[in-house]
């Protein structure tokens, strides 16, 4: 039986656990996927359970039950005495003297309602930290919020009359949030203790069943017992912290300071730990300030002297550069140029899919890849459409900023080029977009594009629904390309302005990101390095320059 590749976009190709081929078969006693060509060898390794290869499709139908102290052999009796399940040896030896039931066609019966106990009391040892943690927030919950106070009256003072407004307003916030956050800790903790009581009153009601091997009431109990319903989630909640900027009057919430509230997601309980670490340890600089400059070496375009168009950041913190030439280059932060690779139009949209770096190639109206070995191939075309801005998601998928005409749109396409999802046009069936120009993902996963006539950057949440927009007023700004960083952080590169936009992941306004000593200069390229630091690349110039904006608290 050879074992099919084909996959859906859904669905994941299940791999062989000894060679990562695709796998046909699995072995009940040892727990493992197995291929073809790895069966013999498998069945050659000695096990002192042996070996049961089944088809990966019947890898669940298993209906037997084996002994726990030996698992060679199947269980054929339940020792009430224990309250376990037991096999022939273990009644010669451990249990000789025990009050023994034969288990006969009921044993399924037994293992069934014995995994969804334990299923339920997993579930309670998950979340009882969890409880644990709440009470913990609840118990520092005034001390904390009390420093945040402490924290905007001392920046205060500095301000004196001038700032009282803003020191109200920003108190303000902070009793909303502590109402806000009081109540949700209240509410999960009242909700937690409910769920766990009544674990516990299910478990005890189905262990006091077993042991007096009643089955016609653990029949009739089986039914509460399965469809007992658990949470997959839990919220970890923050608290929100206060970050101080610079003093300057021409720019009082950029230097002030703001309220941030941590973005609160749910996690999942069986694929993550919960992070518990609710207090930031950075803070922004007051002066930002530019550590290292990279030439990229591109030549002028003779209409605009344009040299550097767009780059993307590698996992080792390398940087692929697009400009005016069909040549992407990669350097290290000290300027080191590491690869060159021809590509079939001038790299003006570039993003890393993969860890392999993926553009869009307007004369062809294709997207295209850059193999480990140079080689460039077509990932999909976009068909009538012009392709322009390009990131990769979270998920795997690649978002891609298309124009025809008078129209534009965002298309989610699969890895292999299936159209997972447009987006056009808003609840009223208005065009969201004017012309689609850069785009990123957040971390809560709206999506985040810059339109180059409206001059604003647009955002909708994964349903493609309306969210917020920035800018489109000032035309002494010209909004280019946008970025974001682990906490939600918006960056969006001033062409004309000549500075960095940095907004919450609301679309709110906080500062603006200035370096002081070598300024930028009609930046449009822009990529996170960490949380700490952003690379910014010079339209005219060719230059990318790396930006230390954050510090860690004294």
């Amino acid at each position: 039986m050879i074992a099919s590749q084909e996959t859906t976009p859904c669905q994941e190709v299940v791999n062989c656990s000894l060679c990562r081929t695709p796998v046909s078969f699995f072995c009940r006693r040892c727990k493992i996927n197995l291929c073809d060509s790895c069966i013999p060898g498998h069945l050659r390794v000695k096990s002192e359970f042996g070996h049961d290869v089944v088809d990966i499709g019947s890898k669940d139908e298993d209906d037997s039950c084996f002994c726990d102290a030996h698992p060679q052999y199947k269980c054929s009796a339940y020792c009430k005495t224990c309250d376990v399940v037991i096999c022939i040896f273990c009644i010669s030896i451990r249990h000789k003297l025990h009050e023994i039931t034969e288990l006969s066609s009921n044993v399924e019966l037994f293992k069934r309602f014995s995994r969804e106990k334990d299923r339920l009391q997993s579930f309670k040892n998950e979340i009882e930290p969890v409880l644990n943690h709440t009470n913990k927030l609840l118990s520092s919950f005034s001390s904390i919020y009390q420093k945040r106070k402490d924290e905007v009256s001392a920046r205060g003072e500095e301000w004196h009359k001038q700032v009282e407004k803003t020191v109200k307003k920003l108190h303000q916030m902070l009793d909303d949030f502590k109402k806000e956050n009081r109540t949700a800790l209240q509410i999960q903790k009242t909700e937690l203790e409910d769920m766990i009581g009544k674990i516990n009153e299910i478990c005890k009601k189905a262990t006091k069943l077993q042991k007096a091997n009643d089955i016609k009431e653990m029949q009739a109990f089986w039914s509460i017992l399965k469809e007992k319903e658990t949470i997959q989630e839990i919220r970890p909640y923050t608290f929100p912290s206060f970050a101080e900027c610079q003093i300057d009057e021409n720019y009082l919430q950029t230097y002030f300071g703001y309220i941030e509230k941590i973005p609160e997601q749910n996690v999942v309980l069986t694929e993550r730990k919960l992070e518990y670490d609710v207090i930031t340890d950075k803070r922004i600089l007051q002066v930002p300030t530019v550590s290292c400059v990279i030439d990229s070496g591109f030549p002028p375009d003779e209409k605009y002297n344009a040299r550097l168009y767009d780059m993307a950041v590698t996992d080792d913190k390398k940087v692929w550069v697009g400009g005016h030439s069909r040549e992407l280059k990669l350097f290290d932060l000290q300027g080191h140029l590491h690869r060159t690779v021809t590509i079939t139009c001038t790299g003006i949209y570039i993003c890393l899919h993969n860890k392999q770096v993926v553009f869009s190639d307007n004369l062809k109206k294709a997207v295209k890849r850059v193999s480990d070995d140079d080689t460039v191939s077509t990932v999909f075309e976009t068909k009538a459409w012009n392709p322009f801005g390009i990131t990769s998601t979270a998920s795997g998928d690649l978002l891609v900023c298309l124009r025809k005409d008078d129209q534009s749109k965002v298309v989610r396409y699969s890895s292999t080029g299936t159209v997972l999802q447009e987006i056009q046009y808003d609840s009223q069936c208005q065009p969201l977009y004017q012309w689609a120009w850069n785009i990123a993902e957040n971390i809560n996963g709206d999506v985040i594009v810059t339109d180059f006539k409206r001059n604003a950057a647009i955002a909708v949440n994964q349903s493609g629904m309306f969210q917020y927009s920035y800018g489109g007023e000032k035309r002494a700004s010209e909004l280019s390309s946008v970025t974001t960083d682990t906490v939600g952080h918006v960056f969006i590169s001033d062409f004309r302005g000549d500075k960095i936009h940095m907004l919450d992941q609301y679309g709110k306004f906080l500062r603006y990101i200035i370096p002081r000593g070598e300024r930028i200069d009609h930046p449009r390229a822009i990529c996170m390095l960490d949380d700490d630091e952003l690379i910014v690349g010079e339209y005219l110039s060719g230059l990318s320059k790396t930006i230390k904006f954050m510090e860690e608290q004294k």
